[in-house]
């Protein structure tokens, strides 16, 4: 035999070895009974430092134990704001994500492939507060004219904060807004170097228990501006996994109904992992209860139109949603089923 035909035989031998090994992947992966077609991990994702429920599930491992089962590792995820958690959602760097209603929004107007698939939470209670110094001259809506008000954009921060100047005849153009986290916006705002802030009720709550700073206004004096935040999927990955997302909105429901059950405990919870005033996580959860139950209802679907609606005249969306094609709500109306079923 010589070296060139050894050559040759042994290449053609190589690409038979090949093809017979590819042939076998696609019998595994095809023929039913051989393997079940299953994703490694179920990446989920959330605003740092987390929606309620998120939070609860790091604490206690709530999804980890319900696909350790199967072999699925669970990842969570936290990121800086809602627009890189929707991000990464429409590209697929996660599967699921816990976000405000503005972030959902504006991936769906943009066309992208992701599903409204539950409700993260719809409190009517609370909202966003305008910070100002405890010594500032400022008193009135009026008087953030020209003064510069940090607030992260594309947030409910700032769908919040137009609607508020909006009801006094101004925009957010009146204002020197800059886009900034608390974490940069708190400090700067008791160095005197900006005027004002637009927080949640709990992160504003950090500054203004301890007297260095006070309310100018409360959103959540108008409850009906609050809109729900939304739990949202990656649409190719509940076309393949349909059974998957159902059980994870399975989760959703127990934790939503784990913490009603314990108030406490929530709240301790939610207070740590956030370190928001416990004072004011009170006083938004007065009645005990957190309003976290995941089921997509027409009212729900109404004000997130509203929103959209809100959004797009204050240039805070581009786009259309296609509601048809956005709202799934198979996925956890199979979800409750399933628990109503078990219990």
């Amino acid at each position: 035999m010589s070296k060139i035909f050894f050559s040759a035989f042994r290449r053609l031998l190589l690409k038979s070895v090949l093809v017979a090994a590819a042939c076998l992947v696609a019998i595994v992966f095809v023929a039913p009974g051989f393997a079940q077609d299953k994703p490694d991990v179920i990446r989920i994702g959330s605003t740092a430092p987390g929606h309620l429920k998120f939070i609860l599930a790091q604490q206690d491992g709530w999804w980890e134990k319900e696909f350790a089962k199967d072999g699925i590792k669970v990842e969570l995820v936290t990121f800086n704001g809602g627009s890189e958690a929707t991000t990464a959602l429409a590209t697929g760097a996660i599967e699921v994500t816990y976000t405000g209603n503005n972030p959902a929004l504006r991936v769906a107007a943009s066309g992208a492939d992701v599903k409204l698939i539950g409700l993260s939470s719809y409190v009517k209670a609370g909202g966003s507060s305008i910070i100002v110094k405890a010594d500032s001259p400022l008193k009135t809506l009026q008087d953030l004219r020209g003064k510069k008000v940090a607030y992260l954009t594309g947030t409910v921060r700032h769908s919040n904060f137009s609607k508020a100047l909006n009801s006094v005849g101004l925009t957010t153009a009146d204002v020197e807004g800059l886009n900034l986290p608390f974490e940069a916006s708190g400090p700067a705002l008791l160095r005197g170097d900006i005027d004002a802030i637009v927080e949640t009720d709990s992160t504003a709550a950090k500054l203004v228990d301890t007297g260095e700073a006070r309310v100018l206004y409360d959103t959540g004096t108008h409850p009906e501006w609050n809109v729900p935040n939304v739990i949202s999927v990656n649409g190719a990955f509940a076309a393949k996994y349909p059974d998957l997302v159902k059980r994870l909105l399975k989760v959703d429901i127990e934790i939503s109904r784990w913490a009603d059950a314990h108030p406490d405990e929530t709240i301790k919870t939610f207070v740590e992992a956030t370190k928001s005033s416990e004072k004011s996580v009170r006083k938004t959860y007065s009645q005990g209860l957190f309003y976290q139950d995941p089921k997509l209802t027409d009212d729900a679907i109404t004000a997130l139109k509203g929103e959209e609606k809100f959004m797009a005249g204050a240039g805070l969306l581009k786009g259309a949603i296609d509601y048809g094609k956005w709202v799934d709500k198979s996925f956890v109306d199979g979800a409750y089923t399933e628990v109503a079923a078990v219990q």
